[in-house]
């Protein structure tokens, strides 16, 4: 195709100029390479194109017709080239995209809303999926790119920048933790815990627990609760008490959160896709995913006097972040 292209680009040099050597000129070539071209192209197309006079070119009948459409066909292929260079950068196509079910609502409209401004061709399939659940269906080919909370083992996985976010307490307003405007976990000895199941993410299970452990805090209990609403209602219960951001106990006045003394507890969450073969889109999904979550809708709001509770790590998309904190 290219050739072709080429030989029709110089014939339409030609068939306005109607003359070989100004034509060459014009096309930055010598005149015995572009007649050869125009000879090429002939046998190719099996037909006469010029007559060629003592006194100059003419067109033949077949070169009038090829010049109408040797501009429809030049024009149809920069279409196409514009075509599939928009489906390389990730303009065009459909993206198979994972995230947690606890996303908050507006966090995902923003999401949406800032794809369809960078890239209106591509068509977003956006699934509600656990971490285990993205990794399990990006390993098999099924999705393009999720949003995972770390830590995170594999290898053949690309890494987005990761946003983290503190987590902190969240008890019934009737609870006497209440009037501590800060709790240390030991201070939580003798409560059960309400948590995410184990299989939606269980490194980030076993690290929660982990830490708990490590300063002080042994829940006398363990309820699972998939969504913020669940873990918020199983708290009002009476059953435990949760660990979680701010922003998932804002709406409910029965409940107060507290943060944490020294913030030992982050959720840290990024983009991954497959390292090998990616989508075009994948690395700009990582990309306004943080920019969402970490200044977008659903952003909780600072503490007076406390750390701030968002801060984001900037990996190199290619690098794994670390298991621990």
């Amino acid at each position: 195709m290219a050739d072709l292209a080429r030989h029709l680009r110089y014939f339409l040099v030609v068939a306005e100029e109607l003359h070989f050597s100004r034509a060459a000129e014009l096309l930055g070539i010598a005149q015995p390479p572009l007649s050869q071209a125009m000879r090429r192209l002939e046998r190719e197309l099996g037909v006469t194109l010029f007559d060629r006079l003592p006194r100059g070119t003419e067109l033949t009948a077949a070169g009038h017709a090829l010049r109408d459409e040797a501009e429809r066909f030049l024009a149809a292929e920069q279409r196409l080239r514009a075509l599939m260079h928009s489906i390389r950068d990730g303009d065009l196509g459909t993206l198979r995209a994972g995230v947690p079910p606890e996303t908050p609502a507006p966090a995902l409209g923003e999401l949406l809303r800032r794809l369809a401004e960078q890239a209106p061709g591509l068509d977003v399939d956006l699934q509600e999926l656990s971490t285990a659940e993205q990794l399990e269906q990006l390993a098999g080919a099924r999705l393009d790119v999720g949003l995972v909370h770390h830590p995170v083992d594999a290898a053949d996985l690309a890494f987005g920048p990761v946003t983290r976010v503190r987590l902190g307490v969240v008890l019934p307003r009737t609870s006497p933790l209440t009037r501590l405007t800060v709790l240390r976990l030991e201070q939580l000895a003798g409560h059960g815990l309400v948590m995410f199941p184990r299989s939606t993410a269980p490194a980030w299970y076993d690290q929660l627990l982990a830490t708990c452990h490590d300063n002080g805090y042994a829940p006398s209990g363990i309820r699972h609760a998939r969504n913020p609403e669940f873990l918020c209602g199983l708290v009002l219960a009476g059953l435990g008490i949760g660990l979680e951001r701010e922003a998932s106990v804002r709406r409910e006045p029965r409940l107060a959160w507290r943060p944490l003394e020294g913030d030992p507890l982050w959720q840290e969450t990024s983009a991954v896709w497959p390292a090998s073969n990616p989508h075009p889109a994948a690395a700009r999904f990582a990309a306004i995913a943080r920019e969402v979550l970490e200044t977008g809708p659903g952003r909780p709001d600072r503490i007076v006097g406390a750390p701030g509770p968002w801060s984001v790590v900037y990996n190199e998309p290619d690098a794994r972040p670390a298991a621990g904190r």
